[in-house]
């Protein structure tokens, strides 16, 4: 069921001049009497700070928060959805949010039911646009989401899926980061996604980082901030809004800030040489917002406060010392890692404070909203405070155009999303990352005279970002389109005995065995199962779809690559290395370090094999 407010057919069809011109008209109706209406071009910074003035302090409020909604429509989304919404929020619909709260930006996510297809998205953007746009003093909404490519992504196929940070670090490639940027950032404007979280700017030297890993670009500061940049210049060349996050810094952390509290170690030295690289590239290439951490860095901050709630952080390092005047958005409010110390009240207020200027999804709203409404009016925060951020916000509304073209069309869709053009390209970038790390004997390339049977066994986690998996499936289903007979049996992350033996018993008609690895660890049942597998004599090659780390558990392994991901685009490109349609190329952008000896490198950052 499509949002029917475009129409009686329920198409996204392009509103007509007449109705943009109106809903425009309605945010310029806020300027002195006389003035020109927006719709005449986007709006400049004096009249930016005339509607600003013009604004009441509920919708100055408004306009700070960027809040999550249920559905696939803004007006009518299943009743499950507006069960939901009626339960966390408080209204039924994306629109009564709007209205009731006058939200200044509205987050998607798969769980949320907001993206289901293409179209649908696209006609979700059109609707909270009007829904937005058709109230008094209305003005356009920032609509953002999490497509990071790789593990992270919330808009799934039939858009185009990238390979993810880590994967894009051991291709090296700027004008590859360059390019994914560029197309992800017209496929999420052709469907009315305007900011873009992502690229992740952590530098990860932290092997048991349990949240960044795989989503950092590697852990050579200079690399990654050169990886950054790229990816903003496509991003905002596309006139979407990039994101580099986590500000200070999330690479070197064993805590996961969703569930817990970290704490960044580092010198005020260190931090300088090893996090803030990053960040300073995103702000030499112009990038639009940075997101905040909700970690504790002791040499940064010593109150105890998270990053995202310290002012010495947020205005004293990243506004003073960096000289970056763009949008700060939190990283979401719902986190354990901020509401740790301080009520989900005090936290809005306490970022603002901080300097920031977007607050992400608060797990309650209507608490959130009236405590900032209520610092206002008791005094604790000074309305000149709130126009500092709401100017930054309308800024980035007007430079994305959200004022002069806020609507999307079906046939911007089908001229953009998913082309073959921009899935080809996914392929090749694909191509370049897949890192070759043993190849005993020359294994590998496999030969299909010698090894026309294959079985395809190990993990199968959920499939990410909306790709077809499970990954043992993608695999037989590639190397059997290159001309093997392959066939997939599942054995999980956590493989119990029986399903041991039954691979092992299977892998004795094979002959040649890929394994699909996730995460090992030194008791992990996926290293009793390779090894197994390994003593039945067959060759074994070890795929590890995540982190590169695993080929340190699994020395008896005679092949072993690294994909990175277990998206069906890296899981193709790592078939066609294997088939030799391709020459590996990627490179490690990480260190490997010894299983029995951490403080001895394996694999250094560089390493990778080639045929």
């Amino acid at each position: 069921m499509h949002d029917t407010g475009t129409g009686s057919t329920g198409n996204t069809a392009q509103p007509s001049r007449r109705a943009v011109l109106g809903a425009t008209a309605g945010a310029a109706g806020a300027l002195a009497a006389g003035g020109p209406s927006y719709a005449a071009g986007p709006p400049d910074d004096k009249r930016l700070r005339t509607l600003v003035s013009r604004m009441t302090l509920e919708e100055k409020v408004g306009q700070l928060f960027v809040m999550r909604v249920y559905g696939h429509s803004a007006t009518a989304p299943d009743q499950a959805d507006i069960d939901a919404n009626l339960k966390e929020i408080g209204v039924r619909t994306a629109a009564e949010l709007v209205e009731k709260y006058r939200v200044g930006g509205i987050i998607y996510f798969a769980w949320a039911h907001n993206t289901r297809e293409p179209h649908q998205i696209a006609d979700l953007s059109n609707g909270i646009q009007r829904a937005s746009l058709e109230l008094p003093r209305g003005l356009p909404v920032i609509v953002s989401t999490d497509q990071e490519h790789g593990i992270v992504a919330r808009v799934g196929k039939p858009a185009t899926l990238f390979p993810g940070a880590m994967a894009v670090g051991a291709g090296g490639s700027r004008s590859d980061a360059r390019a994914l940027g560029r197309i992800a950032g017209r496929e999420l404007r052709a469907m009315g996604i305007r900011q873009d979280y992502s690229p992740v700017a952590d530098v990860n030297v932290n092997p048991a980082n349990p949240v960044i890993g795989v989503r950092s670009f590697g852990a050579d500061p200079r690399a990654v901030a050169a990886l950054v940049a790229a990816e903003v210049a496509g991003y905002q060349g596309s006139g979407v809004a990039a994101t580099a996050k986590h500000f200070p810094g999330h690479g070197d952390t064993n805590v996961d800030s969703h569930t817990g509290f970290p704490t960044i170690t580092h010198s005020r030295e260190l931090w300088e040489k090893l996090d803030a690289p990053p960040f300073r590239a995103a702000i030499a290439a112009g990038i639009d917002s940075i997101m905040t951490a909700h970690l504790m860095v002791p040499a940064l901050d010593d109150s105890g406060d998270p990053a995202t709630l310290s002012r010495p952080i947020l205005t004293g390092i990243l506004r003073e010392r960096l000289g970056y005047d763009g949008v700060v958005v939190t990283d979401s409010l719902g986190m354990e890692g901020v509401r740790t110390k301080y009520g989900d009240d005090r936290v809005p207020v306490l970022a603002l404070k901080a300097g920031v200027d977007q607050l992400l999804n608060p797990p309650h709203l209507d608490l959130a909203w009236n405590a900032v409404l209520a610092a206002v009016r008791n005094g604790e925060l000074t309305e000149a405070r709130l126009d500092e951020s709401v100017l930054r916000i309308l800024r980035l509304k007007t430079k994305l155009g959200l004022f002069r073209a806020p609507y999307v069309s079906r046939e911007g869709v089908d001229r953009t999303v998913g082309t073959r053009a921009h899935l080809a390209a996914a392929d090749r970038i694909a191509e370049r990352t897949t890192t070759l790390l043993v190849n005993e004997g020359r294994l590998l390339p496999l030969s299909r005279r010698r090894y026309p049977k294959v079985l395809v066994v190990g993990a199968d986690p959920a499939s990410p970002s909306g790709t077809t998996g499970p990954p043992t499936g993608v695999l037989a289903a590639a190397l059997t389109e290159l001309g093997f007979t392959a066939t997939a049996l599942p054995t999980g992350t956590a493989p119990s005995a029986a399903a041991i033996a039954r691979a092992v018993a299977a892998a004795r008609d094979a002959d040649v065995v890929v394994a699909a690895t996730y995460n090992v660890t030194a008791g992990s049942a996926q290293k009793t199962l390779v090894e197994q597998l390994v003593a039945t004599g067959r060759p074994v090659v070890a795929v590890a779809i995540r982190n590169p780390y695993d080929v340190a558990q699994l020395p008896s392994v005679p092949a072993c690559l690294a994909a990175y991901s277990w998206t069906d685009v890296e899981l193709r490109a790592a078939a066609r290395v294997i088939a030799g349609r391709v020459e590996p190329r990627g490179k490690l952008p990480v260190a490997v370090r010894r299983a029995d000896d951490p403080e001895q490198v394996l694999y250094p950052i560089g390493h990778g094999l080639t045929y």
